[in-house]
């Protein structure tokens, strides 16, 4: 039994299915933004008027609209958040569908060392935020470069994506986590969401108030942000080096408590 195939296999019309969604999400923003530069208005100037706190949560603080880079850094915003959420739930379902199915104890019984089949697990949740990740990455700099109007811009979609796979593991590694520690882990997939909704509200909290800037360490939507890594200089090393100790414990708690389950979940 090849458990690396097979669950790439049982996955595969979901990542179809989320592969559509996130390339109509950036084929519909940017439609939008083409809509605003040909009615003559500055997208600025209408947005000007709206309070800051709907600013923060919309995404468009501190960025030019006018611009499709900046349209496009608001939008990466929600790209990010679908990403995260599709890689939570992956990591979570991927390991609790055994106890869903009630499959668990064959699988165990199995002349397949636990290690093993973990490995496959992780590994076939892998391969599917990387094909996840690219789909993103081509439908972005396609559709960027029918409507950019010559702005150079494939750089830094780049450079994001780069930030965005990060995370998608972090929060791989966050659903998988918490379903091998789990006894009943069904509950993992919607547990990994609330603690991804909850980093985002943080994330927004910051933003509203500057003396919260210090709980930025806490919240991973605020370790690559697009002004910052399309404005502001790229990926942060510190961010870089924390995203990967974090998914690195993570992983090892997985393999940790995966091992150490009970047959009779």
């Amino acid at each position: 039994m090849n458990i690396f195939l097979k669950e790439l296999k049982s996955h595969r019309k979901s990542l179809i299915f989320w592969s559509i969604g996130i390339f109509f999400m950036v084929a519909s923003g940017m439609a939008k933004f083409e809509a605003f530069s040909s009615s003559g208005q500055s997208i600025n100037t209408m947005m000007a008027d709206l309070p800051k706190s709907l600013k923060v949560v919309l995404g468009m603080r501190d960025l030019d609209l006018s611009k499709a880079s900046g349209y496009y850094g608001m939008l990466f915003l929600y790209l990010l958040l679908m990403a995260t959420i599709h890689a939570a739930m992956l990591g979570a379902t991927i390991i609790a569908k055994e106890e869903r199915d009630k499959t668990s104890e064959f699988l165990f019984t199995k002349p397949v060392a636990r290690t093993t089949i973990i490995t496959a697990k992780l590994l076939a949740a892998f391969v599917n935020i990387v094909i996840f990740n690219l789909v993103t990455l081509v439908s972005s700099i396609i559709l960027m470069g029918k409507y950019s109007h010559g702005e150079p811009v494939n750089g830094e979609i780049a450079v994001l994506m780069a930030g965005m796979f990060i995370l998608q593991i972090l929060f791989m590694v966050i659903g998988s986590a918490l379903a091998a520690v789990k006894k009943k882990s069904k509950t993992a997939a919607s547990q990994a969401t609330a603690i991804l909704l909850l980093t985002y509200g943080i994330s927004v909290a910051i933003d509203l108030n500057e003396h919260l800037k210090g709980l930025k360490y806490l919240t991973p939507f605020k370790y690559f942000e697009a002004k910052q890594v399309m404005f502001g200089g790229g990926l942060k090393p510190c961010f870089v080096v924390l995203s990967a100790v974090l998914i690195g414990a993570l992983a090892f708690a997985t393999f940790f408590f995966f091992k150490k389950r009970d047959l009779n979940v």
